[in-house]
């Protein structure tokens, strides 16, 4: 027996394949009604980069503000993302819209935020963008693969539009 999918997370990462992903968790959402979250995780920096920060900003209070402007701009692009997409679909579609009940944008890892974000939205599904080949692949393809295997619902991967 299939379990009704009642909210689905939406994992970006503010790539090229974004809207592709976006567009199958609202097609998804239409398809079940289930309404919509949408994550955004800026990756923690690394202890050089944090290192590096700390060496050359000397005040807490500066280094603090310059973390915040990095996420701050990370949910501006998110939400000029948002607004493009919805301005390119139908009247019909744009219904939808009212299916996205929360977006957030943060720093931490990943893949341990997706999951935490999954379980705290009750999802029975999550969907995230596949990325394109490269020296990111490696990297990226980590965090999607470590969903994969550590999620305790099913998780849709969004092929790259073009690849083969």
């Amino acid at each position: 027996m299939q379990h009704a999918i009642k909210n689905l997370l939406y994992c970006t990462d503010l790539s090229q394949n974004s809207n592709a992903a976006f567009s199958y968790a609202m097609f998804m959402a239409r398809l079940t009604g289930a309404d919509v979250h949408v994550l955004h995780v800026l990756e923690k920096l690394s202890d050089d980069a944090a290192f590096t920060l700390q060496t050359y900003i000397q005040s807490g209070d500066k280094r603090h503000d310059i973390l915040d402007l990095r996420v701050e701009n990370a949910r501006k692009l998110l939400d000029e993302r948002q607004e493009a997409f919805w301005a390119a679909q139908s009247e019909e579609d744009r219904k939808l819209r009212d299916k996205v009940k929360s977006t957030t944008v943060c720093e931490s890892y990943p893949a341990d935020e997706i999951l935490k974000s999954a379980k705290e939205h009750n999802c029975d599904l999550i969907i995230m963008g596949s990325h394109e080949r490269g020296i990111a692949h490696t990297f990226l393809g980590s965090v999607s693969k470590s969903v994969l295997r550590r999620a305790p619902v099913p998780t849709m991967i969004v092929p790259l539009h073009g690849a083969s």
